[in-house]
């Protein structure tokens, strides 16, 4: 049943980061009621006609938040959970007199979780925006992508599930440890801004340090060094290098067939990483991407093929591992992480609406 088993989670309606948190924890055991808009889920999934895969192990119920009959089931819901997740613009709650001070005056141990952009303070605090414009304050953008080319932004793992979801996660969890500790809850103010910030923590570090330029595509990790870049084969697919330790690259020389070659720039000079690339570039273009993957599958050249979306279900290692999984015809990612006494589960994605008789029989509604 995983390890977060009987902890009881309310969740609003949202998209993205606050949704996945919501996942996470009901991959892991805990029980998830989503409470839905009624009529329609709304917002762009709603507009595409999709359904979310973040829905997975959740249950269901349509309520109107301006209903004063739904608000009744509202509060039912909060003064039985141990956390709950939003994701509205600040105040939004309050207005709705659903905000922290009455949700703890009615449950004083409940775990408040906050998902922005932007955060509950600041300038830009009640500004729209995307995972795009908060990867880009934080300079993530800015720093990923070609020297001489636009940012290149990584879809929206970065920011909304990075950034965003993955600190709700944490902080809710950190939270509930305190809470059942103490019966003290409190608010988790889970900003895209704050958790992108942390994740550059390393790189600010070597910025420091004098072994980061500030600039993008020049560095060690960021494309800029010749060993660790994306090279395009004879098929015109890709491969991915990453090959920093020496002990690495000798193995990715060794499989180009370079490693006697007296010639090879130096890499360990960066002034000769533009000729060691037409190197590269030139060796891996002999190959298809097929080809050089039967190469250098299993050694420590650190090299792997760059997998389509599709490809990536059907490799060799993700299907003996199981990190892609099927429920209800629907190919997805599996749970992670992965436990040895308490393992979590792949749930179905719920119907909306589809648990409202279920959640009020439970809440003798």
């Amino acid at each position: 049943m995983g390890p977060l088993e009987g902890v009881r989670v309310v969740e609003f309606a949202g998209l993205g980061p606050g949704p996945f948190c919501g996942m996470l924890l009901a991959d892991l055991g805990a029980d998830v009621v989503r409470i839905d808009r009624r009529g329609s889920r709304g917002g762009l999934m709603g507009a595409l006609g999709a359904t979310s895969l973040l829905d997975r192990g959740k249950r269901s119920i349509a309520l109107d938040l301006k209903d004063a009959g739904d608000l009744t089931v509202v509060r039912a819901l909060v003064q039985r959970s141990d956390v709950l997740l939003e994701g509205f613009r600040p105040g939004v709650m309050e207005r709705l007199g659903l905000g922290p001070a009455e949700a703890h005056s009615a449950n004083p141990a409940l775990v408040y979780g906050r998902m922005t952009g932007w955060g509950q303070t600041g300038p830009l605090a009640s500004s729209a925006g995307h995972d795009i414009g908060y990867i880009a304050l934080t300079g993530a953008l800015g720093a990923s992508g070609r020297p001489d080319e636009r940012p290149a932004p990584p879809i929206n793992l970065l920011g909304d599930f990075g950034g965003g979801g993955v600190f709700l996660a944490l902080g809710v969890l950190a939270a509930l440890l305190h809470a059942r500790a103490t019966g003290q809850g409190q608010v988790v103010d889970a900003a895209i801004v704050d958790g992108t910030a942390v994740l550059t923590t390393m790189i600010h570090g070597m910025l420091g340090d004098g072994v980061w330029t500030d600039r993008r595509g020049v560095n060690l990790l960021d494309t800029g060094a010749p060993f660790y870049d994306v090279y395009r084969c004879a098929d015109g697919q890709f491969l991915a290098v990453g090959a920093l330790e020496e002990q690495f690259y000798a193995a990715l020389l060794a499989g180009l067939g370079l490693a006697d070659d007296p010639t090879l720039p130096d890499r360990s000079d960066p002034r000769q990483w533009p000729a060691l690339r037409e190197r590269f570039t030139s060796a891996f273009a002999g190959r298809t991407r097929a080809e050089w993957w039967a190469v250098f599958e299993g050694t420590d050249a650190c090299v792997a093929p760059v997998w389509s979306l599709l490809e990536a279900t059907t490799d060799r290692h993700n299907r003996e591992r199981g990190v892609f999984v099927e429920v209800d015809g629907r190919l997805q990612p599996g749970v992670a992480p992965r436990f040895s006494v308490t393992p979590g589960s792949v749930g179905r994605v719920p119907a909306v609406g589809e648990h409202g008789a279920e959640i009020r029989a439970e809440l003798g509604l």
